[in-house]
């Protein structure tokens, strides 16, 4: 019986042990490798996402700045054309106003002439 267990031992408990520890090492081995790459894939990915925010952030800012810079030249563009409007209308007005001066001025002239020319017949003779 010593013998029969010291030969089992032998043949077959021992070699069958180290097969089991190295594949216990092995599949180790292999888990310590799968946990580095996932930790090495997660550090990628969120780096990548890291990135991605910066970039949108500033596409962001960009696109803010485009429109900021878009919204002072329109209101630029406004208050020139206002100022133009303003100029013009105003030009316009002292046009007439000094058009409606002149035909004033015209109307009394030919007013006088008018009344001097009407009392000449009205009195047969020229007025003095």
């Amino acid at each position: 019986m010593l013998l029969l267990s010291v030969i089992l031992d032998r043949l077959l408990l021992r070699p069958l042990t180290q097969v089991m520890q190295q594949r216990e090492g092995a599949i180790r081995s292999a888990r310590d490798l799968a946990e580095s790459s996932r930790a090495k894939a997660q550090a990628a990915a969120d780096e990548f996402e890291s990135k991605t925010r910066a970039a949108r952030a500033e596409v962001y800012r960009q696109m803010e700045d485009k429109r900021r810079a878009a919204l002072d030249r329109r209101a630029e563009i406004v208050a020139a054309t206002r100022a133009e409007v303003d100029k013009t209308a105003n030009e316009a007005t002292e046009r007439i106003r000094a058009q409606a001066d002149a035909a004033r001025t015209q109307i009394d002239r030919d007013a006088d002439a008018l009344a001097t020319t009407i009392v000449e017949r009205v009195l047969g003779r020229k007025a003095s």
